[in-house]
């Protein structure tokens, strides 16, 4: 079934959240309260965790007036890319995402972090643009979150990748030449309600680029129609 909620470019300076852990009615309320608007819920690289966003706790965080954005969980420790663990994950990813709901349009996020220090760039481009591909495929919007470690250059990030939705985390050391960050996480990692989290800022980046979400519907706050972005 179909997630409730709006498909909406987001506005910048717009506060949310990050978190691995699943977040109930009450708790989504704290957040709320807190003055956060949005909030990030990972999926499965091969299957979905307990810990991981399910449909339920999808429209719940909706029902409690949250925007909503997926990500995917990155391997564990230092990792090597390649073409077909990229086409894999992001065929997973899409299905994952469309699984629990979500309408066409919607960023889903790669998380680009502790690649191994012995992937070639070619290697990480590959992973990177057939998950991508897969997930485009699906209908959604492909994002990318730079972290430490992602193997490619600042210039290769954005020239050498198809990706119009970047995400910086709180320790990158990567800039995004002309395009820059949609969104920005803080270095500064909080608790709400006894949940662990990470802090994140919406910003148009430099070619009028904005974060797609699946927001409350009917709140015109939260941004405006989503139209494909170049």
């Amino acid at each position: 079934m179909a997630l409730q909620g709006s498909v909406l470019n987001a506005p910048a300076g717009i506060k949310g959240f990050d978190a691995n852990a699943v977040i109930s009615a009450p708790v989504a309320r704290q957040f709320v309260d807190a003055g956060y608007r949005f909030c990030v819920r990972y999926v499965g690289r091969t299957q979905m965790a307990s810990h991981d966003l399910t449909a339920a706790e999808a429209q719940t965080l909706l029902d409690a007036g949250l925007a909503l954005m997926p990500v995917q969980h990155v391997e564990a420790g230092e990792w090597a890319a390649s073409g077909s663990l990229g086409a894999q994950y992001g065929a997973n990813a899409a299905r994952f995402v469309s699984e629990i709901g979500f309408p066409p349009g919607v960023t889903v996020w790669l998380d680009l972090e502790s690649v191994s220090t012995s992937s070639a760039a070619a290697d990480v481009i590959a992973y990177c643009g057939n998950w991508y591909d897969a997930v485009a495929a699906a209908g959604y919007s492909p994002g990318i979150y730079v972290g430490w470690q992602p193997m490619l250059t600042n210039s290769q990030l954005y020239t050498s990748l198809k990706f119009k939705h970047y995400w910086g985390a709180y320790n990158v050391d990567a800039v995004i030449p002309e395009r820059g960050w949609q969104m920005k996480q803080s270095p500064a990692r909080t608790q709400v309600a006894g949940i662990d989290h990470d802090d994140n800022v919406t910003h148009v980046d430099g070619l009028g680029g904005q974060v797609v979400w699946l927001a409350p519907p009917g709140d015109a706050t939260f941004g405006t129609p989503y139209t494909p972005q170049g």
